[in-house]
């Protein structure tokens, strides 16, 4: 099974969220979970790259061809796909994955992750997908989702389908259980309840 990583190609102002970065990274080789990401060696990105490697786990980042000098894509992978577009870049990473775990990032990590929940929702995979909250950097953003559900423009059951965890331990730990339920698939539940 993999795991998809949305991240930062910055490190961020808080040593903590490379020092997370790092720990996700050698929680996956450790449980022998695959990761798949942007396929970057910069920032973030990189440094989960770069710990899963360490631990001699899996990887298999997804770069198009106009970022590679922006991300710096990484060379030393166990598999690199270059691609044309941010559409087909996102599409592969999620074909590939089983779950995804989204870390502290910037507007793409956000858009990522806003476009695999919907896309739950709408049906169109039924893998599980978890936010690491890291020192409660998405706090801000989970108050709007409430403001959504208060406002009825978001169903309770599917605000549920974010889940969150604290700690990079309680996520991989939440995605292992929830991509072994049926290998990473789960019923559907469906944008109009």
């Amino acid at each position: 099974m993999r795991v998809c990583v949305y991240c930062g190609s910055n490190f961020g102002s808080k040593p903590v969220f490379r020092e997370v970065a790092e720990e996700v990274g050698g929680l996956l080789a450790g449980r022998g979970l695959g990761l798949v990401y942007g396929g970057g060696s910069v920032g973030l990105m990189g440094t989960v790259a770069d710990a899963t490697l360490a631990g001699n786990g899996e990887v298999i980042g997804v770069i198009p061809h106009k970022l590679v000098e922006l991300e710096k894509e990484h060379r030393g992978l166990t598999k690199l796909i270059e691609v044309e577009t941010m559409h087909e870049r996102k599409r592969l990473m999620m074909d590939h994955a089983d779950g995804f775990l989204v870390l502290p990032g910037g507007y793409g990590t956000l858009e990522e992750l806003f476009e695999v929940v919907a896309w739950l929702q709408l049906g169109f995979h039924t893998k599980p997908v978890c936010l690491l909250n890291v020192e409660g950097y998405y706090d801000p953003m989970l108050v709007m989702l409430d403001r959504m559900v208060e406002g009825g423009l978001l169903l309770p059951e599917h605000r549920a389908l974010m889940n969150v965890a604290a700690t990079a331990v309680e996520a991989v730990d939440l995605l292992e259980e929830l991509m072994g339920e049926g290998g990473g698939k789960r019923e559907k539940v469906g944008k109009w309840l």
